[in-house]
């Protein structure tokens, strides 16, 4: 009989290419397994997401038409072990015969164990002449990633690091310190092995993801909004400011987890559910944070199914509820008052054409950033634009869109003067009609 890892990563991956599911909500349906199957098939069909069209690459020799869906995943699941995680050829072959046994799958045993048996054969110098980060990447992402396409692409291939904030005043042990004043733990770090997690000092959050409320910069005890806020991390940035935090978010599920995790970090913030295009202050902020829904392709290192569910025809749904939610948010905004928008995309549809579009719509001030910790971030525009090619060496970041717009101030009106018997004075303290015209 097929291992439980095998049967278990199977089922990911039948959720992800046959259902359009996400990995997460795959793994939240699994049967139960023991804590170390459960991991070792999250693995396995991680990294089939992330290497699929390099396997099919590497299997399209052995092959003289195409086999069945479910038979394509059984021979990703065989090439992924041998050629990525050090899987002996002969369980590598032998594992994928018998998983296709247990799926009602026999006819094809015979085809699964003749293919594995090639590749293997031939070993990973098959790997050596293909252009990896290409073939694992969609074309129309790798079009609008431009320049930094295959930097994205290269650090795709990596299972991403453990980044922690920490409470003002906390320094864990261990972790290595960023310049962002984020800390970073090698992936497949067990979050509770993280100093301070367990006692409430600290949560998860990449680097780049905590950026934006940074970039908000609050003043201690400043009224901020926080739009589409859960889960909470920078919910919990903005409190350990000094900020008085309102978060709104509109899914109940997700609000329970920030209400949850403000809990762990004993952090206290006005939590409303909400849709944030409908609900409305009893007055406006001076300083407000939307973190947007987006495509989430910046963050592709740690949902790598992202790429095969993402499809072009979804941007425009996306950038129109994004429109939607700016609108929004600027109508919350005081005069004066600041606004920082936020995507986990690298999508240029989700990012600098959405504030060029809100300057042309609203009349809005762009105010650029700055961060002299990541000036290579900071775009010719004054956003700043993360990417996973970013900090290469020490293990990347989720790729953001950064942007600061100000809603300016109303101008006084102008003073225009009349003749009139006694002193000059002003037509529209005399005649309330021309100050309604005027």
């Amino acid at each position: 009989m097929s291992d439980p890892t095998r049967l278990a990563a199977y089922t990911l991956l039948r959720a992800v290419f046959g259902k359009g599911q996400t990995l997460d909500h795959a793994l939240n349906l699994l049967p139960k397994i023991e804590p170390r199957d459960r991991a070792a098939a999250h693995r396995l069909a991680a990294c089939v997401l992330r290497h699929a069209g390099t396997l099919d690459e590497t299997l399209a020799p052995y092959l003289r038409r195409e086999p069945p869906d479910e038979v394509r995943d059984i021979l990703r699941l065989g090439a992924a072990g041998f050629l990525y995680l050090q899987t002996p050829p002969h369980a590598a072959v032998g594992t994928a015969v018998d998983l296709a046994r247990a799926k009602k799958l026999a006819p094809f045993a015979g085809l699964i164990n003749a293919v594995l048996r090639k590749l293997v054969t031939a070993g990973p110098a098959v790997l050596d002449e293909l252009d990896q980060p290409k073939l694992d990447t969609p074309a129309w992402a790798w079009t609008s990633w431009g320049a930094n396409a295959r930097a994205i692409a290269t650090a795709h291939a990596a299972e991403a690091p453990l980044d922690i904030s920490a409470l003002p005043g906390f320094t864990p042990e261990t972790g290595q310190p960023l310049p962002t004043g984020s800390f970073r733990f090698p992936a497949g770090t067990n979050v509770h092995e993280v100093p301070g997690f367990d006692d409430g000092k600290v949560w998860v959050q990449d680097a780049a993801a905590a950026l934006p409320a940074r970039l908000l910069a609050p003043k201690q005890g400043e009224r901020v909004l926080d739009l589409c806020a859960a889960p909470g991390g920078k919910t919990a940035q903005l409190c350990a400011l000094g900020a008085v935090v309102t978060a709104v978010e509109r899914d109940k599920s997700r609000l329970t987890t920030l209400r949850g995790n403000l809990a762990r970090l004993r952090l206290t913030a006005e939590t409303i559910q909400a849709d944030a295009t409908l609900w409305r202050p009893d007055q406006p902020f001076g300083a407000i944070l939307l973190d947007a829904p987006c495509s989430a392709t910046g963050t592709i290192r740690r949902h790598p199914e992202l790429p095969h569910l993402r499809k072009p025809r979804d941007l425009a749904t996306i950038t129109a509820l994004q429109d939607a939610l700016i609108d929004a948010a600027y109508a919350m905004l005081s005069p004066g008052g600041r606004l920082i928008y936020a995507v986990c995309s690298l999508q240029p549809e989700e990012g600098a054409a959405r504030i060029e579009a809100a300057i042309a719509r609203l009349g809005a001030h762009r105010h650029p950033l700055t961060l002299p910790e990541l000036p290579e971030a900071q775009t010719p525009g004054g956003d700043i634009r993360t990417h996973p090619g970013l900090w290469a060496e020490s293990g990347g970041m989720d790729g953001f869109f950064i942007a600061r717009l100000i809603k300016p101030r109303a101008p006084a009106a102008p003073a225009e003067e009349i003749e009139c018997a006694s002193p000059p004075c002003l037509a529209r303290d005399i005649d309330p009609l021309y100050r309604d015209a005027h």
